[in-house]
């Protein structure tokens, strides 16, 4: 049998007691708190170690008006398929990827959607790391947050992207419909508690503590009604269909290697149409609209002054020459799908040249 003692302490010992229990209690709460720490910091530094070899830095166009040529991406197959941004850094023959190993690579524009403002890029490599697409989970608002970039080009060569931790603020719509950001993008955003979209982190990547891939880094975006800088990730739940249809050759708006139809004997001209382009000053000047004819076709249509064009019948367009050779495939009597960027709005028009006009030309 088991005996219980009472025992009566004074007023003195009760109090020292009690600072015993205190003391012992701020102990151990120390103790959890550093070792919660130190199991977060281990998970941090394993994910950090995982996704730092999924992601790249990419070198491109750049210069004028003191723009950036670099900026982010990320691995997405083990053939060399990068995910990241549409921008005016891979307007260029010579895109360069620069690997986590240090590694070079020239890459080359597979496809690009401008609405989702995602691109693929490809290199000439096998059995790299990766990120799988169709693994990528949906993300709530508080979830805690790394963002591989990098961001300032401070890395050239082996050097590993910089790393930023913070958290989900929020899972919005971005308002760019309403002329609040000048993006073409209008779906979900990650809105992020870290300064994350600087200079050279567009395209960069967001995981979880454990490394699950959650989004890609947006480009810059300044709200015009308040002048503050917006820091988010688009999910990847929104670019991963379009991105998978561009690496298998399936999206229009991807350059393939397949054999175009036979150009045609009586090609549609933009005169026809009535469009004049900038100076082809450049040799991949952009296609912008110098300015458009009255009471001609494209002014019919919708066109204006500096539009610039991207589609040619699904065909994606990057310099004026690029816009001219592809005008050769359409035939004059055809209408023809030419979607155009405008002041961050995507828009698409069907254009067709007058029959009397066509026919006096045959």
């Amino acid at each position: 049998m088991i005996k219980h003692r009472s025992i009566t302490l004074s007023p003195r010992n009760r109090r020292a007691t009690l600072v015993h229990v205190c003391r012992a209690t701020i102990v151990l709460g120390i103790a959890s708190c550093l070792a919660t720490r130190m199991f977060a910091s281990e998970a941090f530094s394993e994910a950090i170690a995982t996704t730092q070899p999924n992601v790249v830095k990419i070198y491109g166009a750049g210069g004028f008006r003191g723009l950036e040529p670099y900026q982010s991406g990320m691995l997405v197959s083990s053939e060399g398929h990068v995910l990241t941004v549409w921008s005016y850094v891979l307007d260029t023959d010579y895109i360069t990827v620069t690997l986590n190993d240090g590694r070079r690579f020239e890459a080359e524009l597979v496809g690009a959607d401008p609405r989702l403002e995602l691109a693929v890029l490809k290199i000439d490599a096998e059995n790299l790391p990766h990120f799988t697409l169709s693994d990528a989970i949906e993300a709530t608002a508080g979830t805690r947050v790394l963002a591989f970039s990098n961001l300032y080009g401070v890395a050239t060569g082996d050097e590993p992207a910089s790393v930023q931790h913070g958290s989900i603020a929020v899972v919005t719509n971005l308002e760019a419909r309403h002329g609040v950001f000048e993006t073409p993008y209008n779906g979900p955003v990650l809105v992020l508690d870290a300064m994350t979209n600087n200079p050279g982190a567009a395209g960069g990547v967001l995981t979880n503590r454990r490394g699950e891939l959650l989004g890609m880094l947006g480009k810059e975006l300044r709200n015009s009604l308040n002048n503050t800088w917006l820091n988010y990730a688009i999910p990847i739940g929104e670019l991963a269909p379009t991105a998978e249809k561009i690496i298998l050759g399936q999206y229009e708006g991807a350059n393939t290697d397949e054999p175009r139809v036979q150009k045609t004997d009586y090609p549609l001209t933009l005169d026809m149409l009535g469009i004049v382009l900038v100076p082809n000053v450049l040799e991949r000047t952009p296609p912008f609209i110098d300015r458009v004819r009255p009471m001609s076709p494209a002014s019919e249509a919708g066109f204006r002054a500096d539009d610039l064009l991207i589609f040619v019948n699904g065909r994606l367009i990057q310099s004026c020459n690029a816009l001219l050779d592809e005008l050769t495939y359409v035939d004059r009597a055809d209408a023809a799908r030419i979607s155009v960027m405008r002041a961050g709005q995507f828009l698409e028009f069907t254009v067709r040249a007058v029959v009397d006009d066509v026919e006096e030309g045959r």
